[in-house]
């Protein structure tokens, strides 16, 4: 731990506008700016005889809820110092509770910030995307799955290299990086050893429009059991996003390794399980989306997830998602999305590939 702690040190003093860690800009001058989204939705399983396999949180197969209720504040204060606070008011979603809550100092803007509270991971693509702004209704489960716990408590580093030119790339963000030491414990829980995890994300912006984003995360956790040594998680990841000529594709890869006890699920909001075992997991996920001139954008999304454990009697557990989408933006504040998902899940049928399709009609208005 002292080495990564001297390497986390050292990368501190290579500084290179980064887009902010919340999911709203303070603005411009002084004062308060409200912040915030509700996320009214509706989901209908199709589960023909499998009346058992009831997914996604839902007491019966139909349901209207909200996925997300969401507000908070942002503002400046003279001088060089912005702050974020948003909570969670779903009570699907647990709420309420304190979701981000940080201070940033900004001096050195664009090339270093520097942030301490709660705040969101910075690790890998759809995570980094606030949930306002993602293209499918949900993040993948690989996501869900190896960048969990979405939020921690620390300290972050993030920079950019702003307006400099780089060689023959004239663009704006050549570079951008963050650098996290935080808990590791989870959302609004204090730490329970003296390890801290430590995690490092940086983006290439060769042409603009296109970014290749590779993430690191590694931590300890004190162990479960009694008289056994700390459990480790281990995260690496890629990811790859284009945005042009109306054409958005995206892609993403996550391998994790842990030793001693896994965390399974813990989503926006939600607190993840944790079983004992080693484990080994993976997955990806790909989407491409085309912007139409008249705001109506399909959306078709394939995502693989896989884990693997040395516990007895666990079988390897696979999932596949195929999501067709259409995302309608009524404005730059409202938004309309409809996906239908086809799951295949051998965790859901006692190890054995069971195949379920259901429906999700999501609206969204955002305050900010």
């Amino acid at each position: 731990m002292k080495k990564l702690l001297f390497v986390f040190i050292g990368i501190l003093f290579f500084s290179m506008n980064a887009t902010s860690q919340g999911c709203a800009d303070a603005g411009d001058g002084d004062g308060v700016k409200i912040i915030g989204f509700i996320q009214p939705q509706y989901e209908y399983q199709f589960l023909g005889d499998s009346v058992q396999s009831i997914m996604n949180g839902l007491k019966t197969p139909s349901s209207f809820y909200f996925n997300r209720a969401r507000l908070g504040v942002t503002g400046n204060i003279p001088y060089d110092f912005s702050y974020y606070f948003i909570a969670e008011y779903s009570p699907t979603k647990g709420g309420a509770a304190i979701l981000d809550a940080f201070v940033t100092y900004n001096r050195w803007a664009p090339y270093l910030k520097i942030s301490m509270g709660q705040f969101k991971m910075p690790f890998g693509l759809e995570l980094s995307t606030p949930c306002q702004d993602l293209y499918s209704v949900d993040r993948s489960r690989v996501v869900n799955e190896l960048a969990s716990p979405f939020r921690e408590f620390g300290v972050m580093m993030l920079g950019s290299t702003g307006e400099k030119e780089i060689l023959w790339m004239k663009h704006k963000d050549v570079f951008k990086y963050f650098i996290a030491l935080t808990n590791g414990s989870g959302l609004n829980v204090m730490d329970n050893n003296t390890d801290k995890d430590i995690m490092a994300r940086l983006i290439f912006q060769p042409i603009e429009g296109l970014e290749i984003g590779g993430s690191f995360k590694y931590g300890r956790q004190a162990a479960i059991s009694a008289n056994m040594i700390d459990d480790s998680r281990l995260r690496f990841g890629g990811d790859l996003s284009f945005k042009k000529y109306n054409v958005i594709l995206q892609g993403e890869y996550i391998y994790g390794k842990d030793k001693g006890s896994s965390l399974v699920g813990g989503g926006c909001g939600s607190t993840p399980t944790i079983m004992l075992g080693n484990f080994i997991k993976s997955g990806y996920w790909a989407a491409l989306q085309y912007e139409t001139k008249w705001k109506l954008n399909p959306l078709v999304k394939y995502q693989s997830f896989l884990a693997t454990t040395d516990i007895k009697g666990v079988d390897d557990q696979t999932q596949t998602e195929l999501i067709f989408g259409l995302n309608y933006y009524f404005n730059d504040y409202t938004r309309f999305q409809a996906n239908f998902v086809i799951t295949d899940d051998s965790a859901i049928h006692d190890g054995k590939d069971f195949t379920k399709n259901f429906l999700v009609l999501q609206m969204q208005v955002k305050f900010n």
